[in-house]
């Protein structure tokens, strides 16, 4: 993939959701180089967010070896701007393939136990949370904002994701194979049943976007139903999905048989897809934004939500309040 440090489309996507006040700012991304340049943590900085979340490809560390991981979180912590931003705001996560230890990667990888530590101590996860004595990188986080709760559910598709066939022509979709797991999939059902305002769920895989042929939910189609389903009987009206992966922005949106769900997938920090052209997407709202990227999520006190994709020096290229 070629590198691209300049933004050139501006799209804006608005409805109307009457007045109110943001009372919660929450930024986020993913696909973040440790060895490339880090040019967006001064303007994400400036947004005075209360919560950032990372989307997964945290760093880049495709290694069996759990020093060189270690070494890559390091230096990431040590990036003057990322050290500087992080003192100020708190940080929770999720990870991707490459922070998982390789890419596209499944069940299958070895060391995934001691790199799910890694990626826990990286996040500064609080050593009371329960997540240190299960596997895997799920858990959620409740947020009581001016009489609005917010609950943040952050999953894990890597640490059980089945193998699946791969062709030239992209992933073939496999309605045996599974992408969370049993645990994970009876915790889930657990959170679902919680009440809430506004429900945010990320991971770093796409799940409405179903057409193009890398990875996404739609490879799953067993366990991308099983998910909508849970959403159908959450009573949560409100309900947005965030992802990262791809090396692009765009917001998608699919209507269920209750109600319906949006998805932000925010995703190229430090690097961006300026191959992908005119990529098909039947759920997308808008135009795919293909260059350097961090999303921003204003939880407003009517708990209507307002999404927004933005550049180099806060730039705003996609918006869309629901």
């Amino acid at each position: 993939m070629k590198r691209i440090l300049h933004a050139v489309i501006v799209v804006l996507i608005i409805s109307a959701c009457g007045n109110s006040s943001e009372i919660f700012k929450i930024t986020l991304g993913s696909c973040n180089d440790q060895n490339d340049p880090q040019v967006l943590w001064n303007d994400i900085a400036e947004e005075q967010s209360n919560l950032w979340i990372w989307l997964g490809d945290n760093i880049y560390a495709d290694t069996e070896d759990m020093g060189e991981m270690k070494r890559a979180y390091q230096k990431q912590l040590n990036n003057p701007a990322y050290s500087s931003f992080k003192e100020s705001i708190e940080v929770i996560g999720t990870w991707d393939d490459h922070d998982y230890g390789v890419n596209d990667g499944d069940r299958t990888y070895e060391p995934k136990a001691e790199s799910r530590d890694l990626a826990l101590e990286f996040l500064g996860v609080d050593k009371q949370r329960k997540i240190w004595d299960r596997e895997g990188m799920y858990q959620s986080y409740e947020y009581s904002i001016q009489g609005v709760l917010l609950r943040v559910i952050l999953l894990d598709t890597r640490y059980w994701k089945d193998p699946i066939a791969r062709t030239s022509s992209g992933y073939v979709a496999d309605p045996s194979a599974d992408l969370l797991g049993k645990d994970q999939w009876d915790w889930l059902e657990n959170e679902l049943k919680k009440k809430e305002d506004v429900l945010i769920i990320a991971n770093g895989t796409q799940v409405i976007p179903e057409d193009h042929k890398y990875e996404k939910w739609a490879n799953f189609p067993s366990s991308r139903q099983r998910f909508f389903d849970l959403l159908d009987q959450e009573k949560t009206e409100r309900i947005l999905l965030v992802s990262g992966d791809r090396h692009l922005a765009e917001i998608s949106k699919i209507d269920l048989k209750s109600k319906t769900v949006y998805e932000l997938t925010t995703s190229g920090m430090t690097h961006s897809y300026d191959g992908v052209g005119e990529e098909k997407n039947i759920h997308r709202i808008g135009e795919l934004y293909p260059q350097l990227n961090y999303g921003v999520i204003k939880v407003k006190s009517d708990k209507s939500l307002e999404l927004e994709i933005k550049g180099q020096n806060g730039f705003k290229h996609l918006s869309l309040s629901f």
